[in-house]
């Protein structure tokens, strides 16, 4: 692909690969995810699919709830994404899967803290968490999708952005599962 780009002016390389009238998102697709390993987003940015890595949720935005056909995935499928987020676990409480993680914060208000930062995230993704503190330095996070009664892509996603977040200095010791 490279030598694709170096022979040839970049307005002919995007009309070779999505034709002349810029419709054919399948080919440029077919050629990322063989080159780069994307997935297409279930949500359109300014008309455009959104591409990403399998490998890094945190980049994915999460989608509103709102449709009917909503299912929660499988316990394999979920088996599948668990391993990009860190630190999770997959737990099933009655029928549904959910994702959970601890951690132990230094303080109460250091919790406090925490539960700041991953609002602030779950209120931009518009996909809010269970936010637990118990007893003083105990801090548990149960995420899954009300509205299927289940896991979706978007539990993974969030879980993903939590943990990009900077929380160091609020923890006592390493996350415990």
């Amino acid at each position: 692909m490279s030598r694709l780009l170096q022979k040839a002016p970049l307005t002919s390389v995007f009309q070779s690969l999505v034709g002349a009238h810029g419709r054919s998102s399948s080919r440029v697709f077919g050629i990322l995810q063989n080159y780069v390993g994307v997935s297409s987003c279930r949500k359109s940015v300014c008309g455009f699919r959104a591409l990403c890595t399998d490998k890094d949720l945190s980049i994915k935005k999460c989608v509103p709830c709102d449709s009917k056909d909503l299912r929660p995935m499988t316990e394999q499928a979920a088996s599948d994404l668990i391993t990009k987020v860190d630190g999770w676990n997959l737990v099933s409480e009655g029928d549904a899967l959910r994702l959970k993680k601890s951690w132990k914060v230094k303080t109460f208000t250091k919790g406090l803290e925490m539960f700041k930062l991953i609002a602030d995230v779950a209120e931009a993704e518009g996909h809010h968490p269970d936010l637990h503190l118990v007893g003083w330095n105990n801090i548990t996070v149960e995420i899954w999708t009300h509205a299927v009664g289940g896991l979706t892509e978007n539990d993974f996603i969030l879980a993903a952005k939590i943990n990009a977040l900077n929380m160091q200095h609020l923890l006592r010791r390493k996350a415990t599962n």
